[in-house]
Order: C-alpha cells, then structure tokens, then sequence
C-alpha cells in the first residue's frame, strides 16, 4: 500500500486520525513530530527555543526522507512540513496526500493548551486568532497541493477516516 500522508495546520486532528486511520488500513504509524522529538532527544518547543527555527526544519527534512522511503504506513506531518517544498515532493513519491482543515474557532480551542505549539505560544490570546489567521492563509496555497481534503471541525477522528477510507477506496488505493 501506498502512504496515507496527513497535512494540514496544527490542531486539525492529523495525529488522532493518523492513529486510527493506520489502525484500520493495519499500517504503521508515524508522527513526524514524535520521530524528530526521538531523535533529538527533546520536546519540539524545547528544539525551538534552544536550536530555532531553521535547525528544526533542517531535523525535519532528514526525517521527512526517512519516513518517505517507508511503505505501508500513514504519516502525520507537522503543521510547517508543507513549508518546504522538497519534503512535499518526497512525501508524494511513496504516498497519497490528505489535507485535514478545520476552521479558526476549532483549531484555537484545540491547540489552547500553552507549551506545545511553539509558532503559536508566543502570541497572547487575541493576537493568537490573528496568527492562526494569518498562517493559515499563507499556508492554504500550499495546503492545496493535497489529492484530498477533510473538514475536521465537525466530525470526530473515527468519521474524518471514514471520509478518508471512502476516497482512498474510490481511488483503488485500498481495497473493501
């Protein structure tokens, strides 16, 4: 089988959907964010402020060619994975995309607990709307790039991999 690759911006359910999802293609999963925090012995926050920005792109571009060499397995990628085209493009050679979205007010109330999101954590609470805001839009164009795309908002992480088993079927990438 080829990769189930899960894209989309913090807080729209692509570690609880990647779980279930692999779950019932009986594939391994992998989270993009817990492979890197393994290999670098640290928590992303912790990446962020003592190495930046750049050195975790650089962590997560190495382990965005590891994981895309895999088969069989679904893939959880971190919010900014998309940033870089190269890793979009590896993760597309082994996989199929999926995009899960959610809208504004869902992702605040999913992502409010302070210490994990470290793009987001230094904003207080009404600037925290704006750049939830903002990069989303500034990341949309790349989120586009997906063969597939949920709605999570509404829907409970055992619905939105239904709504992904009914494309993936549809597309013969699994079979009933």
């Amino acid at each position: 089988m080829k990769n189930i690759v899960l894209i989309g911006f913090m807080g729209t359910g692509k570690t609880s959907t990647g779980r279930v999802l692999a779950q019932k293609l009986g594939a391994a999963f992998l989270d993009l964010d817990q492979e890197i925090e393994a290999e670098e012995g640290m928590a992303i926050p912790a990446i962020f402020a003592q190495k930046g920005e750049p050195y975790f792109r650089a962590a997560e571009h190495r382990m965005v060619e590891r994981v895309a060499a895999r088969q069989n397995a679904v893939i959880s990628t971190g919010g900014g994975t998309v940033k870089d085209p190269a890793n979009v493009a590896l993760l597309r050679q082994s996989g199929v995309i999926v995009c899960l979205t959610a809208d504004v007010d869902t992702i605040l109330m999913r992502t409010a607990s302070k210490g994990e999101r470290p793009v987001l954590d230094k904003e207080d609470k009404g600037d925290r709307r704006r750049a939830v805001e903002t990069l989303i839009e500034e990341r949309r164009p790349l989120y586009r790039q997906a063969d597939f795309s949920v709605d999570t908002s509404r829907l409970s992480p055992l619905q939105v991999v239904e709504e992904i088993l009914h494309y993936l079927k549809t597309r013969g990438v699994v079979h009933a």
